[in-house]
């Protein structure tokens, strides 16, 4: 089993071997910046031979049965090593311990999952008999592999979001050549240990690691890569598909999730919610609570709520139990949310709670007198910042949550049924998440987004839709 080191360097995992390179780079403790590991830096040769590995595998039988085994076998020893890999997530990512032990829990539960589908992939009948002159046919579909998928995966979830392109991949039947994020690469090298224990045929899964823009490069102009899959900025994801023509492209960009707390809420309740998941792994999640819209009458005492929720949180070492809040990935990140937090003061905004930065820890901060054309409410902060805005009917709110480039999720605190079925109607995004706030997510659902959050499902069973081809079969009798 591959464990971290300090000064240890990781190698590519290529057909079945790992092969280590001259160049190499450093993965830094998140906490204290000190590097913990190095990783191999992959060369297009590297490339090449792992796309040509991963084509090569489709032709050996991997039928959905034994698909599941793998998936399950991996899902287990993953429980099994769980502390481990929990211990390295914290150092890698700074993500606190109790927060990384959860994410290794869902991720164990995605594999089952992925298991779970490989047996139920299908097609369905199609009554080609009802057309004249067809009377004497019949017709079924079948679900075929895409083919050779490439996986490129962010820091900010490196086991889980991994375990979300790889398991239903996988389950498929497709190869899979995983580029992790070169910033936390290290769990899901060692992930990439448990599948072969778990005994994935060879050349099924390809690991690469290095510099992620040379190797999507490398990856594009490869033209037995059937598929892209990618989660990670909008930028990047509208370079890809503009590269890579007619292959299929699953894409999981941005957000600035907005959630609406109505004047007929549970205010305790949509307080402690959005403290919760404003904040967790520093606010470095998609769906995290950026925008908050209350409704006037409430929001003095929604706000002195979401304060006296936020001010439990702990900031500190990831790995001491206590603490809520690790650093941010770079202490160049946690400089940047520092300057849009200061940028917005000066445009009117006031820091009702936070607002400092300790190298890359950065407090958890709640802005108010905040307006719709500020940083931190237009883009996506990706920190740990919340704004809180007011508004009076529901008209202006509705408006104010879909004047966005985004649309990945939102949250609704609404007693009112009228309202969250309104809103569900109107509220242009991937998902609505009524008496919760946007940053709810299980791993059996679908979870994707429209605008510029991008295209696609994830959850196993919405992804190996994405990762399979309709086949139709048609028979005269």
């Amino acid at each position: 089993m591959t464990t971290i080191v300090a000064g240890k360097q990781y190698g590519l995992f290529i057909n079945g071997k790992w092969e280590k390179t001259i160049e190499t780079m450093d993965v830094l403790n998140k906490y204290n910046q000190e590097s913990i590991a190095s990783i191999s830096v992959a060369e297009k040769d590297h490339i090449d031979k792992a796309v040509k590995g991963a084509k090569d595998a489709l032709n050996d039988s991997f039928s959905p049965y034994e698909r599941y085994e793998v998936l399950m076998k991996a899902a287990n020893l993953l429980l099994e090593r769980g502390e481990e890999f929990a211990q390295v997530l914290a150092l890698e990512v700074g993500k606190p311990i109790r927060e990384s032990r959860g994410e290794i829990e869902r991720a164990a539960q995605t594999l089952v999952i992925s298991a779970e589908e490989a047996k139920r992939i299908h097609g369905e009948g199609v009554p080609v008999e009802s057309a004249p002159g067809s009377e004497n046919r019949m017709a079924f579909t079948v679900r075929v592999p895409v083919g050779v998928i490439a996986a490129i995966t962010p820091f900010n979830v490196p086991v889980n979001l991994v375990c979300h392109k790889i398991g239903p991949a996988l389950a498929a039947g497709n190869s899979v050549i995983l580029k992790p994020a070169e910033v936390t690469p290290i769990c899901a090298l060692m992930l990439t240990d448990l599948m072969e224990e778990a005994g994935l045929p060879k050349g099924r899964l390809q690991v690469v690691t290095g510099e992620g823009a040379q190797i999507g490069e490398w990856l594009l102009e490869n033209k037995d890569v059937n598929m892209f899959t990618f989660t990670g900025s909008p930028r990047v994801g509208e370079y890809l598909r503009s590269k890579a023509g007619l292959r299929k492209v699953a894409l999981e960009l941005g957000n600035n999730s907005a959630t609406i707390v109505h004047n007929d809420a549970n205010l305790e309740q949509a307080a402690s919610l959005i403290a919760q998941k404003s904040f967790n792994n520093a606010g470095q999640v998609c769906i995290s609570v950026q925008r908050v819209y209350v409704q006037e009458e409430i929001a003095e005492q929604f706000i002195e709520l979401l304060k006296k929720n936020t001010e439990k949180l702990v900031v500190g070492d990831p790995l001491d139990e206590s603490t809520d809040i690790g650093p941010m990935i770079r202490i160049g990140e946690a400089e940047r949310v520092e300057s849009w937090v200061n940028e917005a003061v000066e445009q009117g905004a006031t820091i009702a709670l936070g607002g400092k930065r300790n190298e890359a820890l950065f407090e958890p901060t709640i802005l108010v007198n905040v307006n719709d054309d500020m940083k931190v409410c237009r883009q996506e902060v990706f920190g740990p910042v919340v704004s809180v805005a007011t508004y009076k009917e529901t008209n202006e709110v509705i408006a104010k949550v879909n004047d966005s480039d985004y649309g990945l999720q939102a949250g609704l605190f609404t007693n009112n049924l009228q309202f969250a079925m309104r809103a569900a109607r109107e509220i242009e995004v991937g998902g609505l998440i009524v008496n919760d706030a946007s940053a709810y997510r299980v791993d059996h659902m679908p979870y994707g987004g429209v605008k510029n959050s991008g295209n696609g499902k994830e959850g196993p069973k919405y992804a190996i839709e994405e990762m399979t081809e309709e086949r139709i079969i048609v028979i005269n009798l």
